[in-house]
Parts: structure tokens; C-alpha cells; sequence
């Protein structure tokens, strides 16, 4: 009985070949999906001076920020899709929505240089009717002239 059994051996080994290519697979999925996690609006910042404002935000959340393109669309950093335009019905339902869940939730305006200061006035209208009690704007720092 003992002899039937002698000629085959159990193998110890573990095939890592499947777990390779598996692990292959799903690098390339994440460096094709990784671009498009990154995706917003183009605005071009006006450049400013002003020291940077430190802002304390309860874990996980973001700001709002409401931002204008150059042809003074209007985005809102919430919603499922992000980077798609929003009437300003819209942009003012989903901030009061926000707001209302988190009254101090810091708000800010994103315009680009180039759009009207009118429309940049309408877009801060937006956000107080939505019940923003203060609205900031983001800038870029200006270019350093020392060098």
C-alpha cells in the first residue's frame, strides 16, 4: 500500500505567475485612471500679494468653492461631477444644501483674471443667498522678482 504512493510527491510550492499578472493588470488600470482623478477647471488665478489665510476644517471636508471660467461659467466643487457647468439655480441649491450641513464651512470664489468683476460679484451673491456669512477668493502668489 505504502508503495503505490511513492512515486508521486506532494508539491510545496506556491505559483505566484497568477498574482504577477494580476497585480500587472491593476497597476495599468490605476495609471490609466489616475490622470483622470485629477481633472478640474481651467481658471487662470490672478496673481496677488496676499498672505495665505489658515483655514481649520473639520475631518474630511473641503471648502467650497464656487469657480468662474473665462467665459463666466460657473462650478461648483461638489456634486458628482465637478468639472460640468451649473446654471446659477443650481450653484445656489447644492451651496445652500452644503452650508446647511455645515454652517461654518469656509467659502470660496475661484475667478479667473480675465472674466468681468460683475460676474464675480453675481457668482459672491450666489453664495450669501445660499447663506455663505463670509466669501474668500482664491489667488496665485505673484512671481518672485528676486530672481
Amino acid at each position: 500500500m505504502a508503495q503505490g504512493r511513492r512515486g508521486r510527491r506532494l508539491m510545496g510550492e506556491i505559483n505566484v505567475v497568477p498574482y504577477i499578472d494580476v497585480m500587472l493588470v491593476l497597476l495599468i488600470i490605476f495609471m490609466v485612471t489616475a490622470p483622470l482623478l485629477t481633472q478640474g477647471v481651467k481658471v487662470e488665478l490672478p496673481k496677488a500679494g496676499a498672505e495665505p489665510i489658515e483655514v481649520k476644517l473639520p475631518r474630511g471636508e473641503k471648502p467650497l468653492v464656487l469657480s468662474v471660467d473665462r467665459n463666466g461659467r460657473l462650478f461648483l466643487n461638489v456634486g458628482s461631477q465637478p468639472e460640468r457647468a451649473l446654471d446659477e439655480a443650481t450653484v445656489g441649491a447644492r451651496a445652500a444644501a452644503m452650508l446647511r450641513r455645515s454652517p461654518e464651512l469656509p467659502v470660496l470664489v475661484k475667478g479667473d483674471r480675465r472674466v468681468a468683476y460683475g460676474r464675480i460679484v453675481e457668482a459672491m451673491v450666489i453664495l450669501q443667498k445660499a447663506g455663505a456669512k463670509k466669501v474668500g477668493f482664491l489667488t496665485d502668489p505673484p512671481p518672485d522678482r528676486r530672481a
